[in-house]
């Protein structure tokens, strides 16, 4: 295959170029124009549209096994690479809770049957399977996932012990959901003396509060430094967190943090619009901290972008806010909503596939991904700039059928997605054959 006449965005530049692809992989980058000679019968002519690196995105929640009613790894990773993520690591609070080695190669199984895009897992920590973490494989597996404040289940490791023997003895990255439990709960108990059962959306930034993600994330900090771990943060959410991080380029630093795109898209003002739709933990803070967070990736204190895809039934998400579980769904429009801040001249090209193509791959070691370059698998993404596209329900992908950017018009449209060198989507149709493939880790 070859991709002709594309603008091509990597590695902080922009030219236009074409790729020869073989076998799934980039054989061969010839900037500029192809010779008036060079014929295939398999060219895709890619004038004035972009070639992106395809996306990897680092925190996705796919529901399966056991809450396939809401998401499952087919229909939410054809959402994916609809929106231009070529590759996914996928989180353990499933039913049963992946905190196992056996119960998590029965994911890989399952993926590799069923996912369009390349997938990887996280292995889940608790407080008892420390024997777990130390027998993974470094080259197999993306990263640990710590819950280190409220979950559900026994995700949620609360004993200082525990969380000593994880940060001590774990040999890969460790993924933080940092916010403060005990802070939560009071802040909790607090509305409920003031609303009853009734409390509204809004007060969700002040129960889950900025106080409670800092004390949450530097605590993770301090055991990251006491034992050299491998740290990543994420979903961070306020503008104090950025006070724990470098700047430092990200494949040189032990401590890395992801923010999400509703992170850097609303604010706790959006509440009376969205209401529980956009329910997220950590939750929506301020004008002011969306600001700094956006300041914080441009300035690489922050390293990644990433979706904390989520998503739950409508009709859950409609119940009162007590009831209404936190997540909403995100792969499909997460590359449109990152040019549509570089529409609004907020953020450039190359920083965006920076920050969801290049760092992932850096920081996680991923082999062979993330870039264009001579002898990597063909991840690829054609983005035209200039097509709009709304959001609505005959167009939205995921399993549970709403987003929160419905009726939202996108000046931007992901037009072609490769996997492996393989045309997975083109124009809204998709090539139904396409499988992923496992990553694979230079640890």
């Amino acid at each position: 295959m070859i991709i002709k006449n594309a603008n091509i965005v990597n590695e902080n530049t922009i030219y236009k170029g074409n790729l020869i692809i073989k076998d799934g992989i980039i054989i061969k980058i010839i900037k500029g124009s192809l010779s008036p000679g060079f014929i295939d019968d398999n060219i895709i002519d890619a004038k004035n549209i972009f070639l992106f690196p395809g996306i990897i995105d680092d925190h996705v929640h796919f529901r399966e096994p056991g809450l396939t009613n809401k998401a499952d790894i087919y229909s939410e990773s054809r959402a994916a690479i609809a929106g231009g993520i070529t590759s996914f690591m996928e989180m353990p609070n499933t039913i049963p809770q992946t905190t196992s080695l056996e119960l998590l190669e029965k994911k890989f199984s399952i993926a590799k049957t069923n996912s369009f895009a390349n997938y990887s897992f996280y292995l889940g920590a608790t407080n008892n399977n420390i024997d777990e973490i130390k027998n993974v494989d470094p080259t197999k597996l993306c990263g640990i996932k710590l819950f280190m404040g409220s979950s559900t289940g026994n995700m949620s490791v609360n004993d200082a012990s525990s969380l000593e023997k994880i940060f001590k003895e774990s040999k890969i990255l460790i993924a933080v959901h940092c916010e403060d439990d005990n802070m939560i709960q009071q802040n909790t108990l607090h509305f409920k003396n003031k609303f009853g059962e009734n409390i509204p959306i809004k007060y969700h930034t002040e129960i889950r509060s900025s106080e409670a993600c800092y004390k949450s994330s530097s605590y993770a900090v301090s055991l990251a430094n006491k034992f050299n771990s491998r740290l990543h943060i994420l979903h961070i959410s306020t503008a104090k967190e950025l006070e724990l991080l470098e700047t430092k380029p990200s494949k040189n630093k032990r401590i890395t943090a992801e923010v999400t795109i509703h992170h850097l898209w609303f604010d706790n003002n959006d509440y009376s619009k969205y209401g529980n739709k956009i329910k997220w933990n950590p939750s929506l803070k301020t004008p002011t901290d969306k600001t700094a967070l956006l300041k914080g990736l441009l300035s690489n204190k922050i390293d990644v972008i990433g979706t904390d895809h989520a998503p739950h039934l409508f009709s859950e998400k409609d119940k009162p806010y007590l009831k209404s579980p936190s997540g909403g769904p995100m792969v499909q429009h997460s590359l449109s909503a990152m040019l549509e801040l570089y529409n609004k001249g907020l953020i450039k090209l190359e920083k965006i596939v920076e920050k969801m193509c290049h760092t992932p791959a850096d920081i996680f070691q991923i082999s062979n991904r993330g870039y264009i370059r001579e002898g990597y698998y063909a991840d690829l993404v054609l983005v035209d700039l200039n097509s709009k596209n709304t959001v609505n329900k005959d167009n939205i992908l995921y399993k549970c059928k709403w987003s929160p950017f419905e009726n939202y018009t996108f000046n931007s449209k992901i037009t072609h997605t490769f996997i492996n060198g393989e045309l997975a989507y083109n124009n809204g149709k998709f090539n139904k054959k396409v499988r992923g493939k496992r990553l694979v880790f230079d640890r």
